[in-house]
């Protein structure tokens, strides 16, 4: 199983948020796109997604910036992921137009279904509270001086 980078982008983006040492300061997307060393760009379409689901607060402007929008402990991940995957689709057969032959009568899709639920299944058990149970070292990782690393 295979994450996209959509939903990747999505767990760091909450993960710097929660990881924040100040949790009353706004922090900006180009701060976590230079923390990570990913593109500012695909941030934004990320951060307004997860603003969207009601996972970030995103608040325009000068002053502006992103705010976790749910406690921690209120962000389940296997929901999450759900709501950033396309599909669960890992092998052809799973669509709605499969061209292999064996697909009616297969075992194989039975199995690989029982897997993804079971993947999904340890995801629902955990919050991003879990996540960053080890805050100080990510926090250490993550920021400088109460700023992100890319922050001058």
């Amino acid at each position: 199983m295979k994450l996209t980078l959509y939903t990747d982008y999505s767990l760091r983006v909450l993960l710097y948020l929660a990881s924040s040492p100040d949790q009353n300061k706004l922090i900006q997307i180009k701060e976590i796109a230079e923390a990570y060393s990913i593109s500012k760009n695909h941030l934004m379409k990320v951060t307004f997604h997860l603003g969207k689901l009601g996972y970030v607060e995103t608040i325009r402007g000068r002053n502006g910036g992103l705010a976790l929008a749910r406690e921690p402990k209120d962000v389940n991940i296997g929901e999450l992921v759900r709501q950033t995957e396309e599909d669960f689709h890992i092998v052809e057969c799973f669509q709605d137009h499969s061209s292999c032959v064996i697909s009616p009568h297969c075992k194989l899709k039975g199995v690989l279904y029982q897997a993804t639920q079971a993947f999904i299944s340890v995801l629902d058990q955990y919050t991003l509270e879990d996540l960053i149970v080890n805050k100080e070292q990510l926090t250490t990782l993550l920021f400088t001086d109460g700023k992100g690393r890319g922050q001058k």
